[in-house]
């Protein structure tokens, strides 16, 4: 199970649906009903009409939301805004904090992995992935495969076992500080 934030032109739903096995499933959460429409119509063509795959479903709400359900997803990929440091809405900028990455960390199962989509580097976003629990990486990566503007993919993987990462705002009682 995997769960993608953002739609885009659906080059990152193709992408896992290119990868995903016969009995995966892929949840897309995308605000805008324009981009979810231009996806099953006009544009369909540009990411081989990953919307029609019937291990591909979309629903209409803020990916925060379905981050709530606790340990679900294999994978969460998220592509909302232009990653953690170029906001172009100011109210994304809570899925990238601590109680974001928090979330985000009890929504992965065990061994699950997050991928950050971002415009550029950001070595403090990287940091604070590995305060919130994750084991850390950044890769950079060409827009058009071998060509292009570098873009950066910051990769969080949440470790088999253990307790969950005490945050700054999760901390409570025998918390470590």
């Amino acid at each position: 199970k995997v769960l993608i934030g953002g739609l885009g032109l659906g080059f990152t739903l193709r992408a896992v649906l290119d990868v995903l096995p016969e009995n995966g499933r892929v949840t897309v959460a995308e605000l805008s009903e324009a981009v979810v429409n231009w996806n099953r119509g006009p544009l369909a063509h540009l990411a081989g009409a990953p919307l029609e795959d019937p291990r591909a479903s979309v629903e209409a709400i803020d990916v925060r939301k379905l981050l709530k359900a606790p340990a679900r997803f294999h994978g969460i990929l998220l592509d909302v805004d232009n990653g953690p440091r170029a906001m172009v809405q100011s109210g994304n900028r809570s899925l990238y904090d601590e109680g974001g990455l928090a979330a985000c960390w009890s929504a992965l199962l065990p061994g699950g992995t997050l991928v950050v989509w971002s415009a550029g580097p950001d070595a403090t976003f990287l940091d604070r992935m590995g305060r919130c629990g994750f084991s850390t990486r950044s890769r950079a990566v060409l827009s058009n495969g071998e060509s292009g503007r570098r873009h950066v993919l910051f990769i969080g993987e949440r470790p088999l076992g253990g307790p969950a990462p005490m945050t700054r705002r999760s901390k409570g009682k025998g918390a470590k500080r």
